[in-house]
């Protein structure tokens, strides 16, 4: 009987265990499904802020890019032009060196309006009044009068003849005609009589649409029609060649130095963290130190590429010395190693093995510094480079402006036609960024395949 109770006893045990261990194996499955739930919902969540984000970048660069659209066209007017010498202030008897010089001298506005006013008669024959040739006037651009100077210096034979010249609209009737406003209907700061005249100038086929080449060949204005972006950009790029010029070697000697050769002391603790400190400073503090100490006191001039070139130096120094020591950092010890054991020196052993090794690592990083200061504003403002500058520069120590800058000061001007202008800048810098993008991908990819 004790055998039969030790054995049902047994029984009963081994069935429990068998129990136990079933419902521990369900709670497991059960919690393994519930973890593979919460990883699936994860990889969705991440999956849409990726989207999300992605869809973001796709409508902001297609709001400017629609934004920018109309820059890149310009409408222009063909006017008949009298080239009468007495209307010209020019004495059509003269010699032909004489001719030449009164030319350039000659009342081209006065010529100009008096061909207008026969352009445009009133029906019942009496001239213009004298708003109506102010309003006549200013649909044409104030650069009409010098494209009648450069078309009459350059065919003389046109004095004292009437000659079709096409010549750009004002900025107000580029946007009018751009808006796409019913033909003759007044609005954007056209009255219903200028309205009139511009139906009557499509009508007669005298309005056509041209790319506008001048938005990339001509500098700065007031005048919305005139502005391009040949100053600032050439101002860019000098400003980012004095800017690699000096960080490129200087952020890369640095970080050589501290590395492999500078010794582990208090020093040089001093010193990385004061390095790790100023990458976190605010640009403008540059700014303020390149206002204070480069202009102030070694006096070198405002708003000059070689100044931007400097305060962006100091600026993006900080990036290159921590990605170039971060990629010297990844070398394989057994390269050090095996260089030093064939009797290399340690400044071979730095440029032969060390410094080919680490090149992808600090080309991407000086390329992420100079991506970084073409984006800049700030401290540049602080320089001076946030003045008027028409003239396009050819050195760094010409006065210049740059391109985030010039994006700056057109969104900041109230007349509509820069808003289109300040957009298809914006599409030039992210394009500029772009090119310096891929290059510095091309690099690296080549150096790392030696």
């Amino acid at each position: 009987m004790i055998n039969l109770k030790d054995n049902s006893k047994i029984n009963k045990m081994s069935s429990t265990a068998r129990t136990t261990t079933l419902s521990t194996t369900e709670k497991v499955t059960l919690s393994l499904k519930k973890r593979h739930q919460k990883e699936r919902r994860f990889k969705n969540v991440g999956l849409f802020a990726v989207l999300f984000g992605f869809m973001l970048v796709v409508v902001l660069i297609s709001d400017i890019t629609a934004k920018a659209l109309p820059a890149f066209h310009q409408h222009w007017v063909k006017i008949d032009m009298d080239y009468k010498a007495n209307w010209l202030n020019i004495d059509g008897s003269s010699k032909q060196s004489i001719l030449a010089k009164q030319m350039k001298k000659a009342n081209y506005r006065s010529a100009l309006k008096k061909s207008l006013y026969l352009m445009f008669p009133t029906p019942s024959g009496k001239s213009l009044s004298r708003k109506d040739k102010r309003q006549l006037f200013k649909l044409f651009s104030s650069n009409a009068e010098f494209t009648l100077k450069d078309t009459l210096i350059t065919t003389p034979e046109h004095l004292n003849k009437q000659i079709s010249v096409w010549v750009r609209l004002d900025d107000d009737v580029d946007s009018y005609l751009k808006e796409g406003f019913a033909s003759g209907e007044a609005g954007l700061r056209l009255s219903k009589q200028q309205a009139q005249w511009i139906k009557q100038l499509a009508s007669a086929q005298r309005i056509e649409s041209r790319f506008n080449f001048s938005f990339f060949t001509a500098s700065d204005s007031r005048e919305p029609e005139l502005a391009g972006i040949r100053g600032a950009l050439t101002g860019t790029l000098l400003t980012l060649f004095v800017t690699l010029l000096l960080s490129f070697p200087l952020g890369v000697a640095g970080a050589l130095y501290l590395e492999e050769f500078a010794p582990k002391n208090r020093w040089t603790d001093f010193i990385e963290i004061n390095i790790n400190n100023l990458a976190a400073v605010p640009s403008i503090v540059f700014g303020l130190l390149g206002l204070a100490i480069i202009i102030n006191i070694f006096g070198l001039p405002r708003s000059a590429p070689l100044v931007g070139g400097i305060v962006l130096t100091l600026m993006t120094l900080p990036t290159i010395i921590i990605s170039s020591r971060a990629a010297i950092k990844a070398v394989p010890p057994s390269i050090r190693e095996a260089a030093l054991g064939l009797g290399a020196s340690k400044m071979q052993v730095t440029f032969s093995h060390v410094l080919p090794q680490a090149t992808p690592g600090i080309i991407t990083g000086a390329i992420i510094g100079i991506a970084q200061a073409l984006g800049e504003t700030a401290p540049l403002l602080m320089i001076g480079m946030v003045a008027f500058i028409v003239d396009v520069p050819t050195s760094i120590v010409d006065s210049a402006t740059v391109l985030p800058v010039q994006i700056f000061l057109w969104a900041d001007s109230p007349e509509r036609a820069f808003l289109a202008k300040t957009s298809a800048a914006i599409l030039v810098l992210l394009t500029l960024l772009l090119v310096i993008n891929l290059t510095a991908t091309v690099l690296r990819s080549k150096f790392e395949k030696k």
